[in-house]
């Protein structure tokens, strides 16, 4: 009896880099593409062998009976649910191991198998699936660098699907592209600076506030994940991964705040320089490389998985008001289904205020039109959110000055889904005390750039005194604060 047994369930790549000797047997019985290179390392990387065998008419008896013929033994199929359930635990407690302090070279080397064709979706099920067992968020953010480094063969051996320009996808790609390109330029910079024992020239620290100033764009980009990209995973049922993703974007903001505090400084020494440079600046630029690999190997793998073209099409029509780092390529439209398999191709359909009509909407202290109303409200010098009884969002103003972005894929999403995760206590806190009758408002105020913030917090009552939601005020109180006197002439 032969030693090496079969698992037919194993990917056509997998099995014959293992046994190239299965090369022309599995050929000879009818799966052609295993003598062809090129669909081995493509089609063949996804293509189970007992899949693609059954796609031939070669029975899974039959297929035994040959292989063992030429010496191989087949491994006897389990029941597919029972396997999955199995898979999945093995793969759990591997990343369990990781938060244990586990060597990650020897558990990659322990279940090599098993993680050659671990896909990105599945880390994020699993990562997700651990954290509603009990696994703490932050000890998934804090790994998560581990996770990517464990399951590396398996995330590089995915095929990913190509998205064409214009995709979503594709343009956050493409800022990658330049993301890197600034990257790369910091880290030539840096090195020049890391050379010299001088203080550096003037000319270098103009670049350098340029650079940053360019790598701070990276807003734009991580902002519409989070505001867009993020609300529509949570609608299919992913909310771990976004979140701990999240967190790390803030770690980031952090450091490159640090930067720009320091590059404000005119003439700052040498000592200083190094210091922020090694301790703070290069330590973000590593951040926001492996943040790249991290969307592109798992983030966007899953969510091509994940979303559907009506959905794309929502996110290019939200993406332009927050912007871009790049001008998105053109070219994919969205393809819809229609009943009985056919497809259409269409751009994305024009964004329009729902319900905005001359119907009319009667108060107690007047009536307005749903124009009007939309009107009135929108142009507001602050911003309002109406979060309902259940924590959803239900509404927000869309007015010219905006103090924090919003996008509409927020409507019904959970508003602690709304916050970076550091701050969702402090939501989770007002809500619990309005719903108690605790409090009735919360004020915050603080600077964001140019502009001092002022935000309140209000509950909202029914007649009978029962909690119906929450609503958001928030305003720039900059110029309010420095009138002075007063002013009765209209000019």
């Amino acid at each position: 009896m032969s030693e090496i047994i079969l698992d037919l369930r194993r990917s056509l790549y997998d099995l014959t880099e293992a046994y190239p000797e299965l090369i022309p047997i599995l050929h000879n019985m009818g799966l052609e593409g295993a003598a062809n290179p090129i669909l081995r390392q493509t089609v063949g990387r996804k293509l189970p062998v007992a899949e693609g065998l059954k796609r031939h008419g070669i029975t899974l008896e039959e297929a035994r009976r040959i292989l063992e013929a030429n010496g191989f033994d087949v491994l006897s199929e389990e029941d597919p649910l029972e396997k999955r359930k199995k898979r999945r635990e093995q793969l759990k407690e591997i990343i369990r191991d990781i938060h244990h302090q586990a060597n990650p070279e020897e558990l990659r080397e322990r279940f090599k198998d098993l993680l050659s064709d671990v896909g990105a979706t599945e880390i994020a099920q699993l990562e997700q699936e651990l954290i509603q067992e009990g696994l703490p968020e932050t000890e998934i953010k804090s790994l998560c660098d581990v996770h990517a480094a464990v399951f590396e063969e398996g995330l590089n051996n995915q095929v990913v699907e190509e998205v064409q320009g214009g995709h979503p996808i594709h343009t956050f790609q493409k800022e990658n592209r330049e993301i890197e390109k600034i990257v790369a330029a910091h880290d030539k910079l840096f090195e020049r600076l890391s050379q010299s024992k001088m203080t550096p020239a003037r000319n270098e620290l103009v670049e350098w506030r340029q650079l940053h100033e360019q790598l701070c764009e990276i807003e734009k980009h991580y902002s519409r994940k989070e505001n867009i990209l993020f609300a529509y995973l949570e609608k299919h049922g992913v909310n771990a991964p976004p979140k701990v993703m999240w967190a790390i974007h803030d770690d980031i903001r952090a450091l490159l705040k640090e930067v720009s505090k320091f590059l404000k400084e005119q003439q700052p020494n040498n000592i200083e320089v190094s210091g922020i440079i090694e301790g703070i600046a290069r330590p973000a630029l590593k951040m926001i490389t492996d943040m790249i690999y991290k969307e592109e190997n798992i983030m966007f793998p899953m969510c091509i998985d994940t979303l559907v073209d009506e959905e794309w099409a929502e996110i290019v029509q939200q993406s332009e008001e927050i912007g871009y780092l790049v001008t998105p390529d053109t070219g994919w439209k969205p393809e819809i289904t229609l009943e009985g398999g056919a497809t259409l191709k269409h751009p994305p359909k024009e964004g329009k205020a729902p319900g905005v009509t001359d119907a009319e909407i009667s108060f107690e202290t007047g009536v307005l039109t749903q124009k009007q109303l939309n009107l009135l409200l929108n142009n507001l010098p602050v911003d309002i959110t109406f979060v309902d009884e259940q924590d959803r969002v239900r509404y927000f103003t869309f007015g010219k000055e905006r103090i924090f972005q919003r996008s509409k894929a927020i409507i019904g999403r959970q508003v602690q889904n709304c916050h970076p995760p550091d701050s969702v206590h402090i939501v989770q806190k007002i809500l619990e005390d309005f719903r108690s009758g605790q409090n009735d408002s919360a004020n915050f105020w603080l600077h964001l750039g140019d502009k001092y913030v002022y935000i309140q917090y209000f509950a909202l009552r029914d007649e009978h005194g029962n909690y119906a939601g929450t609503i958001e005020v928030s305003q720039d109180i900059q110029r309010i604060q420095q009138i002075q006197g007063e002013k009765r002439i209209y000019s």
